[in-house]
């Protein structure tokens, strides 16, 4: 025996029992051995530390993580003497029938050791152990393949046609299902053809996944200030055994694995066996830049100034500051409400609008700010869609989708009056319940019985209607309550579904000089920048304050609680008609809460005080009052910037209207919820 070999078996049995490996090893030969079964393979999963392993032996370290397969027939041999020894499996005859799977707690630190999909050329020979990184954008369902399975000779006379273990196919990474069992294989002591000994099959879970770079979000955002060229590539994972079904569509996952290229027919496919799973969260920022701690300073003597200086200045590389204010202080307000958690506060945006072009540029704009936002293309799918595995094994797999990929930020769906009636009727459906149902005919994928599959929605819809446009299609409703406007083409359903419905009029001749003014600048000159507050407040400041604001967490004060509830149950009151009751959605709760922290959010503040609720209560009652009219509040058309912002005087000014504001809710509530007890000081 080769000295050096030797050498690394003694290292491993070393390792095992300094490890722990050894006494867990002991525990799963007694799960066989108290089975009374015979298998044909007996499969053990070791643990691996490589810098453990390569302080005790280099040599061994070397060989685990540049020759993977190797190093398991060592730990193989190793682990077939002990169970000899100690007698641990009775019915193990050969070493062959051991199967050890390796599985490295982590890889060195190096670039030799990361496999990137979106640099050329992909490395799929050498079947060593990687570390990769990406989106899981297809799921297969989970399916059988054989782990392993012994062979006996049709030859009555050959030693090998006796009942023992002595020809055994057991699975490799890569490896299809036909390199494990068929009919071709030849006895190596008397060349007759192998059968298979169908009782000793060892069959094990099975799952496909597709997965690309995280880089293919830069490609599916609307705008994008970073104008580099990359190039993509998605690419197979194998999911087996214990970790089949330990990834979810749409999730960031970092993955270890052996590369492989598997042939099917005359295509061949680049994949990578999975050694383990680990799911990707990215840090936030620690802060946020300079120049914003210098507003947030300078803006401390209220409650409301620093979120309305930064709708004011936000996004004045598409529009000029001062403009769309209401607008773009709804857009910041749902970028900071995203969140990839079950339970999250969602802030849905539905944009009624007769400047459409101005509109979609500030939305792509924005999208940019977070690393999952996503422009829906009007030619895929918004939700999930099945088809059939493109690999040959003919059962169903779940493609992702604009909903799914975006998860975590925001789905920006375009025109809502461009989609079809069934198209509506299931976004609808996500609103509600934010789950989608995929379903899978078994008939059609090889399955005993149809499946269902639910797909959790995490993610904020942004889209418009163009007023315009939507007018012409159909005939306007003659009996409109003050305040209102005719949305009746689209199901009423599915507008109470989104959060805020916001009418965003064409800027007064006042302020449309600006607009026409920078859009001609732009036009002229892409990189300029129009304003001082341009360079001041970056795209890139914006995309970190939005990062560090939306992982605040924030707590619900007693007192904004108090006032949303008030008025919650008073607009209840309010708002209802004899006939179909109270017009308020049950959802609406919600999403006073939802605004309310993030308001609290934008303020970069941990608790949510009475002034983000005022604020929050605003925004819902202006666009209460699009749907179905003013009611006895009677807030004004624009009641969050119901002027323009110039100077601190102008600021002053908005202070003492939105603290009549309040002082008017406080009215109205004790109006019309007088069982409803407000804490405030300015009761």
């Amino acid at each position: 025996m080769d000295p050096e070999i030797q050498k690394m078996r003694e290292v491993v049995l070393v390792y095992l029992d300094r490890s722990g490996g050894l006494q867990k090893f002991v525990h799963d030969c007694k799960k066989y051995n108290d089975s009374k079964q015979s298998y044909a393979v007996y499969r053990f999963i070791i643990s691996i530390n490589p810098s453990d392993i390569a302080e005790l032996d280099a040599t061994l370290g070397n060989y685990i993580l540049h020759n993977p397969l190797q190093a398991a027939q060592i730990f193989q041999s190793v682990c077939f003497i002990a169970i000899k020894t100690l007698s641990l499996i009775e019915q193990l005859q050969t070493e062959a029938q051991i199967s050890i799977l390796l599985k490295p707690t982590h890889l060195p630190p190096l670039p030799s050791y990361v496999l990137s999909l979106s640099t050329y050329p992909f490395n799929y020979t050498s079947q060593r152990f990687y570390m990769s990184e990406g989106i899981v954008i297809a799921m297969g369902t989970v399916t059988k393949y054989t782990q392993g399975a012994r062979f006996l000779c049709t030859e009555e006379t050959c030693p090998f046609s006796e009942g023992r273990f002595r020809c055994i196919r057991v699975h490799c990474p890569g490896a299809t299902e036909s390199a494990t069992v068929r009919t071709d294989f030849v006895c190596s002591l008397c060349s007759s053809p192998l059968q298979e000994d169908m009782k000793f099959r060892v069959l094990g879970d099975k799952q496909i996944v597709e997965m690309i770079d995280a880089k293919v979000l830069n490609a599916l955002k609307g705008y994008s200030i970073d104008n580099s060229h990359f190039r993509i590539q998605a690419f197979t994972l194998f999911l087996r055994d214990e970790l089949a079904n330990k990834m979810t569509i749409g999730n960031h996952y970092r993955i270890i694995g052996i590369p492989a290229c598997v042939q099917n027919g005359l295509q061949a496919t680049a994949c990578i066996e999975v050694n383990s799973v680990q799911l990707y969260k990215p840090n936030g920022p620690s802060s946020v830049s300079d120049n914003f701690k210098y507003l947030l300073s300078l803006t401390s003597s209220s409650c409301w100034r620093f979120t309305a200086v930064l709708a004011n200045i936000f996004a004045s590389q598409v529009v000029p500051p001062g403009t769309y204010n209401t607008l773009k202080l709804a857009i910041l307000l749902s970028l900071v409400q995203t969140s990839e958690k079950e339970n999250a506060d969602y802030l849905d945006l539905l944009i009624m609008t007769s400047d459409t072009l101005v509109v979609d540029r500030l939305l792509n704009y924005s999208l940019c700010l977070l690393p999952r936002g996503i422009r829906h293309p009007p030619s895929s799918d918004i939700f999930p869609s099945v088809s059939k595995d493109k690999h040959g094994t003919g059962s169903a797999s779940i493609q992702a989708c604009s909903a799914v990929l975006a998860k975590g930020g925001i789905c920006y769906i375009g025109d809502l009056s461009s989609y079809k009636k069934d198209k509506l009727e299931l976004l609808q459906s996500v609103l509600e319940s934010r789950t989608t149902t995929v379903f899978i005919p078994g008939k059609k994928y090889g399955e005993a019985a149809d499946q269902q599959v639910t797909v959790s929605i995490q993610t904020n819809f942004w889209s418009f209607v163009d007023v315009d446009s939507s007018s012409k299609k159909h005939i306007q409703k003659e009996n409109f309550l003050i305040g209102q406007m005719d949305v009746s083409l689209i199901p009423v359903n599915l507008v109470d579904g989104f959060g805020l419905l916001i009418y965003n009029e064409f800027p007064s001749c006042r302020l449309s000089s600006p607009v026409v003014h920078h859009i001609l600048k732009k036009a002229i000159n892409p990189e300029a920048m129009l304003y001082k507050v341009s360079q001041q407040f970056r795209t890139q400041d914006y995309e970190e304050f939005i990062l560090f604001a939306r992982n605040l967490h924030v707590v619900l004060s007693s007192e904004a609680e108090s006032l949303i509830q008030g008025y919650y149950l008073a607009s209840r009151r309010v708002r209802r008609d004899s006939i179909h009751g109270s017009t308020l959605s049950a959802s609406a709760l919600k999403i006073l809460i939802s605004l309310a922290k993030a308001h609290a959010k934008l303020s970069l503040r941990q608790s949510v005080l009475e002034e983000d609720a005022v604020i929050a209560i605003l925004l819902l009652e202006s666009s209460l009052t699009l749907k179905h009219g003013t009611s006895a509040l009677c807030v004004a058309p624009n009641p969050v910037f119901p002027f323009d912002l110039s100077d601190e005087n102008s600021l002053q000014q908005r202070d003492i209207y939105l603290m009549q504001c309040h002082h008017q809710l406080l009215k109205f509530i004790t109006a019309y919820s007088p069982g409803i007890h407000i804490n405030s000081h300015e009761e």
